[in-house]
């Protein structure tokens, strides 16, 4: 070997003891991520935050202070996360997430929803609270770590419990699921026109079956005549030769379609012209 490398492969080997020696080994947080989950009805929950132990520690008092803001577990702040509309303890707060901070006392605890979630304690604005909800503490038995927990769901409601030490702190949460149901169902009942359009516009585009594409299209209309079904149902007709009623079809499909911008834009024009050639073609 050249005595020119012997340097070179010295260099490279004090660098590769060095970067083994720099990567520290994987060691457990003092306060580990933590994350629950709950489905109420229709709304999906989640609190994600850290959390402390005791490790014979004075908690309440001590570690945490009474009457001052806490952020309510470790590291980072804690986050309630919401896919729909609720209501925690009596106060309404619309979907999303938001940072759950408490101030604890002796007798009383106020929890906090605020919609700073990454700001914490020190960027907390009072006037960004979503929801102050004042509850009394109960004992409960001895917890190593802070949790979070979800308790007593049902389709309509939860309680948010946080335990820690030797104490719990619960808020009710709830959630107007039956309302949430009716709106589902108004919404998929006003969509059921839609299926039997498609399978009644595919039919014409595709060159199938047009009396079987009438059938479609005349269910789709039966359920909620729009200028779409009508203007395909025209189409339909005028492939057929019923220029007649083709016209009438197309005609409904203009009254409809009045006020849409969609169909002004880009259909107005050529339903009109339809119009007047199936016209013609009937005389």
């Amino acid at each position: 070997m050249s005595a020119r490398f012997v340097p070179a492969l010295a260099a490279s080997a004090v660098l590769a003891a060095t970067a083994a020696v720099a990567q520290a080994p994987e060691v457990p947080a003092p306060s580990p991520k933590a994350k629950v989950d709950q489905r109420v009805g229709l709304t999906d929950f989640s609190v994600d935050y850290s959390s402390p132990g005791v490790k014979g520690r004075k908690i309440w008092g001590g570690l945490v202070p009474l009457g001052e803001l806490w952020r309510t577990g470790a590291n980072a702040p804690t986050k309630l996360t919401a896919s729909r509309d609720f209501s925690f303890g009596d106060k309404s707060v619309p979907a999303g997430s938001y940072a759950l901070m408490t101030i604890p006392g002796a007798s009383s605890w106020t929890v906090i929803l605020n919609k700073n979630v990454a700001g914490g304690t020190n960027g907390y604005d009072q006037k960004d609270d979503v929801a102050r909800v004042d509850v009394a503490p109960a004992n409960a038995g001895p917890r190593e770590r802070l949790t979070f927990l979800f308790a007593d769901t049902t389709d309509d409601g939860t309680r948010l419990d946080l335990e820690w030490e030797s104490l719990r702190v619960s808020v009710p949460i709830k959630v107007d699921t039956k309302a949430q149901v009716r709106t589902g169902i108004d919404k998929s009942l006003a969509d059921a026109w839609r299926p039997h359009f498609a399978a009644g516009r595919y039919l014409y585009d595709s060159g199938g079956d047009l009396d079987t594409a009438l059938q479609y299209l005349d269910t789709s209309i039966g359920i909620k005549p729009t200028w779409w079904n009508n203007w395909i149902r025209a189409q339909v007709l005028a492939k057929k030769g019923r220029s007649a009623d083709a016209v009438a079809a197309a005609q409904k499909a203009l009254d409809l379609g009045k006020g849409d911008e969609g169909f002004e834009d880009n259909f107005k024009a050529n339903v009109e012209k339809s119009i007047a050639d199936w016209k013609k073609a009937k005389s």
